[in-house]
């Protein structure tokens, strides 16, 4: 059979030729890029293969920049925390901050824009007891209380665009200049980005996709004095501040934005806050602006006959691809970086583009392609995390980022991306554009809603962190389930109700987040609703602290109907007499390890003997079930991403939606396998989702029952039987 080709970008560089060539043809590309510090030749570029070429919009022209450091993009920033022990203090506001990526802002007059708190008292000081001397960087607070805490929140300019911070000092990039980002809302910065756009397509003839990385706003990212991460928000809107942003969004809303409504007490209005009106206000006045600059480039794009493709980071605020105005940009692709099953779907469910591209891992850069490391490993984990989703949602395309002359170094890594891509295309074409069999479908319901579909859970994209991953991992396990899965927020349910069609409805966080819900339950209105839907039949899973809020004697709004509350040392006085662990449970049935609940929480107990206790450490509830007139809940504790909790999610799912009986239609009873059906084209596939052999048996959707052993990653296919 003759190898299948197309689908798969490869990155490329300058004096490559022979070896890109060859992996062209192996990994059966058909385009190639540039990335982040490569550049391609005009002899790889006449290759026959589409061109990608990187485009930095506010970024990268440092000739214009330097002339124009006023028209830096900015942010508003907030000092430590800074005792006063007598009646002055002195707080050196930059101290704390990496002063090759932030500078104070004095243009503007630091009296109008920046504010002092007691934060000891939540107090805004007056700005008649407070000066700056710029000379030190220092704001001196007069009359002070002493011993109490004060903080000043301040403009500052952003020279240094983050991410090429990161990749100079990963990649040792010594002398290469800074890039300084500049702010499209500023009259020379929006001209100049047209008109130099215009001159490149014109000097570009061999670019057939401008890929957009991005376009105007970095993601919230900034260092401190040690050059490492300060803090990180991938969906933060704190870099798009400016002046000018400030002063029409008053003329258009007709209130004042103030420093304090981006710091927020230092917490920067992370993801995990819940969002106040004001910069829900702002996202949205946000998001138009940049939808009307940003098509202002497209359209110059398909002007020259080139397609516009825009990279799912770096620069990307203001254009969530979940926004409302997204399509209105005139995108034609999309392509972002791939890290498991929940980014592929983030980018694979995107609305309004044709052409939906996932950058796979490892990145080839030396951090991961260096002398005694094997990247192959890398490299299979992240194609089966990632498998898992592209059988419910493929993108179109996948490919790779990075110097190719360090991956083809690696024989046993080429190798392996090989049989990737030739899988991926199989994949392709048997279920593109094909709707696979969902048993349930769920809601996940937090304040973000859809705007934040498959990352909600995120502090940067798609890594690790300590008191996310016990979510998180809810929502990998998802990404690649057979369930048809919306996100919808609270004022969702408040205004419209709850979907009809909804079998189970997840709220999953800690208390006070986002994702929790926080002060929305104080709502007796939602509290009733909800209820009413479960006691009606509905399913509902809460993990961690769900419609947590202290009030009217419950720390958990829906005690009643989860069965189990927190205590939070009220009712030490009141016995917890319900303890007896059930013998055997639906949910648990295909456990074959250890139980691991992540982060876990501490003091979660059963209000009566009609809760189900199924798993339980030092006399505290990690998983129980709970009967609500018609309706189930499931609470769990935590719930990081394995095979196994996979199981255990989806078990409890169908239980909470009463329907374990459809259970075992199109199922594996290993673990570690799983079946996805695609009943129009009358075909199914079993997965191994490990990297070793496994058996099992599988069941169809008549309860018909065939035994196998998969190699390793394998998938194997099969046609429906109608017998």
């Amino acid at each position: 059979m003759a190898k299948s080709k197309g689908r798969v970008t490869l990155p490329s560089e300058s004096n490559f030729l022979s070896q890109t060539k060859e992996l062209l043809e192996r990994w059966g590309a058909d385009a190639i890029r540039d990335s982040d510090g490569t550049k391609l030749s005009d002899d790889v570029k006449e290759l026959d293969a589409k061109i990608y070429t990187t485009y930095f919009v506010a970024r990268g022209h440092n000739d214009f920049a330097q002339k124009h450091m006023d028209e830096c993009q900015q942010a508003f920033l907030m000092s430590s925390y800074t005792l006063a022990t007598e009646a002055t203090v002195k707080i050196e506001f930059l101290k704390d901050y990496f002063d090759q990526q932030v500078k104070a802002d004095y243009d503007h007059d630091p009296k109008l824009w920046w504010e002092v708190y007691d934060r000891t008292e939540n107090q805004l000081i007056s700005t008649d007891a407070w000066y700056v001397d710029q000379c030190t960087d220092t704001v001196i607070v007069e009359n002070c209380k002493p011993f109490h805490e004060y903080t000043v929140s301040f403009l500052a300019y952003l020279i240094w665009d983050p991410t090429q911070m990161y990749n100079h000092i990963t990649n040792d990039w010594g002398d290469k200049p800074h890039e300084i980002p500049f702010d499209v809302r500023k009259q020379a910065s929006r001209e100049y980005v047209k008109d130099y756009l215009k001159q490149w397509l014109k000097d570009n003839p061999n670019t057939d996709v401008v890929r957009f990385t991005t376009f105007f706003y970095h993601f919230t990212l900034i260092f401190n004095n040690l050059a490492k991460e300060k803090f990180v928000d991938w969906c933060g809107y704190g870099a798009s501040v400016s002046t000018e942003a400030i002063l029409a969004f008053e003329e258009e809303y007709g209130y004042r934005l103030k420093a304090e409504d981006f710091v927020k007490n230092g917490y920067y209005n992370s993801t995990f806050c819940v969002p106040s009106k004001q910069y829900l206000d702002y996202i949205d006045f946000q998001q138009r602006f940049v939808k009307d600059r940003a098509k202002e480039l497209v359209d110059l794009v398909h002007e020259a006959g080139k397609e516009a493709m825009m990279f799912l980071g770096d620069n990307w605020i203001g254009t969530e691809p979940y926004g409302k105005y997204f399509p209105q940009i005139g995108l034609d692709a999309v392509v972002g970086s791939v890290g498991d099953g929940a980014t592929l779907r983030l980018i694979s469910d995107i609305p309004g583009v044709k052409v939906h591209e996932g950058r796979f891992l490892p990145y080839f850069f030396p951090d991961t392609f260096y002398e005694g490391n094997d990247p192959t490993l890398e490299g299979i984990r992240n194609w089966l995390n990632a498998r898992r989703a592209i059988m419910r949602k493929p993108v179109d395309r996948i490919g790779y980022g990075g110097y190719l002359s360090l991956a083809y170094k690696f024989p046993k890594f080429v190798d392996y991306i090989e049989k990737v891509c030739d899988e991926f295309r199989t994949i392709y074409d048997t279920i593109q554009g094909v709707t696979p069999y969902c048993g349930l479908k769920v809601a996940i319901l937090n304040s973000w809603g859809a705007l934040r579909s498959w990352h909600p859970y995120m502090v940067a994209h798609g890594l690790y962190c300590k008191q996310i991953y016990s979510y998180n991992g809810m929502l990998e396990s998802l990404s690649g389930a057979s369930v048809d899965v919306q996100f919808i927020s609270f004022s969702d349910i408040m205004e419209h109700g709850i979907p009809s069609d909804i079998d189970v409805i997840i709220n999953a966080g800690d208390a006070e987040t986002a994702f929790s819900g926080g002060s929305v339950w104080d709502d007796s209105k939602l509290v009733s609703m909800v209820r009413e839907w479960i006691y009606n039949g509905g399913g509902f899973v809460g993990i961690g602290e769900p419609a947590a809020y202290e009030k009217g004697g419950h720390f958990f709004q829906l005690a009643d109907a989860l069965g189990v509350d927190k205590e939070l040392g009220f009712t030490l006085h009141t016995d917890k007499y319900f303890k007896d662990v059930v013998k055997s449970h639906f949910i648990t049935e295909d456990i074959v390890d250890e139980f691991d609940f992540g982060e876990g929480m501490k003091n979660i107990y059963a209000l009566s003997e009609n809760t189900e206790i199924i798993v339980q450490s030092k006399d505290e509830v990690n998983l129980a079930a709970h009967s609500y007139g018609k309706g189930r809940c499931v609470y769990i504790a935590g719930l990081p991403y394995s095979q196994q909790n996979t199981r255990l999610l989806m078990r409890s799912m169908y239980y909470a939606a009463n329907k374990e009986a459809d259970f075992k239609k199109w199922y594996a009873d290993n673990l570690f396998c799983e079946v996805h059906v695609y009943p129009s084209i009358n075909k199914y596939a079993i997965l191994n989702n490990t990297n070793e052999y496994q058996k099992t048996k599988v069941y169809d959707g008549e309860g018909n029952s065939v035994e196998l052993t998969l190699e390793p990653g394998e998938i194997s296919w099969k046609e429906i039987s109608h017998e």
